[in-house]
């Protein structure tokens, strides 16, 4: 772009030095050094000046908020996996077109997954609280403590894609049996090296496995997609894993049936309503019955600043006259 007018870019949170330097190099780059999420007026007003806004996921960019951007206003580079914070569809009738950073983000959830998988059935963080307490410890003991192995036990992934491979592959290694439920069957080759068994109903699915972990999107079709009737389906003994989005699963039946005693626990780095935690499934966790992460699946600073360059190489490409790699087009959500 050199010898052209830098594009006036919008940052709607601060990401990493590293990234936001690259960006003041190359663009009129406008960072918030804060950190403090911007009220609905100051995005009115940034869509309304920028060449370029940078949401993160926390930003509801809507159709009534796009309404109102102004004439220069042709990208919004999405700083997160998916897009289900923007109305793609809305910007595309503007003429404003729409990218995110796919494909950066799935090995550190994949971990944080198993973390999660872990931490749930061998109540590791109860562990960790008693020694952070102090003095509670009287040493070792035959039934002390006791958890339930994963070695064994049937994997149920909701969402076979990049992420959910991921998970799988790390699974097996853990020596669990790999079960799946998708849209479309993942390739032969996959489904050999993961010894990975496919069901097309996801009911049958369900009632079957000992722990299930969600990897699909967010879209009005996964909404609630483990339901209260699916979630009942599933054996008093099985676990939920959510690193996905929280409104995939109904929080609410997952929380009575835990406290029903008719789910053995969860593993949640995502809520429904978040950043608001409801009460309930924080006095689940008090008595160790979930593990409670605030959205940290993909915090790692390799991933966040992958993501960051994804987002330069977006703008860069569009100011250039190009498509963007990571284009998203309203048919696809």
């Amino acid at each position: 772009m050199a010898g052209k007018k830098k594009p006036l870019v919008v940052i709607t949170r601060k990401l990493p030095d590293q990234v936001e330097t690259r960006m003041r190099e190359l663009f009129d780059a406008r960072l918030n050094v804060d950190d403090k999420p911007m009220t609905q007026p100051e995005l009115v007003a940034a869509l309304r000046e920028a060449d370029v806004l940078v949401p993160t996921i926390t930003d509801r960019i809507d159709a009534a908020l796009i309404e109102q951007a102004g004439d220069r206003l042709k990208l919004i580079a999405n700083f997160g996996n998916g897009v289900d914070n923007i109305d793609v569809a809305a910007a595309a009738g503007k003429g404003i077109a729409v990218t995110n950073t796919p494909n950066v983000l799935n090995e550190d959830t994949a971990d944080m997954t198993m973390a999660l998988m872990l931490s749930v059935p061998r109540r590791l963080i109860e562990g960790a609280e008693v020694l952070r307490e102090g003095g509670k410890w009287s040493g070792w003991s035959p039934t002390w403590m006791l958890g339930h192995r994963i070695w064994g036990k049937r994997l149920g992934i909701v969402g076979m894609g990049r992420i959910g491979t991921a998970v799988a592959r790390r699974a097996k290694a853990f020596g669990l049996s790999i079960h799946y439920h998708n849209r479309n069957r993942v390739v032969p080759s996959v489904e050999d090296e993961l010894e990975a068994t496919y069901w097309d109903s996801l009911d049958q699915m369900l009632a079957r496995m000992d722990i299930i972990s969600v990897h699909c999107p967010s879209t009005p079709a996964t909404f609630h997609l483990l339901s209260a009737r699916r979630l009942e389906l599933m054996q008093p003994r099985a676990y939920v894993v959510n690193t996905a989005r929280g409104d995939v699963v109904d929080e609410d039946a997952l929380v009575r049936l835990i406290e029903q005693g008719k789910l053995a626990g969860a593993g949640l780095d995502v809520f429904e309503h978040e950043p608001a935690v409801s009460p309930k499934l924080v006095k689940l966790a008090a008595k160790g019955r979930v593990v409670l992460l605030p959205h940290m699946g993909s915090a790692t600073i390799e991933g966040r600043i992958d993501m960051g360059e994804k987002v330069i190489v977006n703008i860069r490409t569009f100011f250039d006259g190009h498509r963007p790699p990571d284009r998203v087009l309203p048919q696809r959500i």
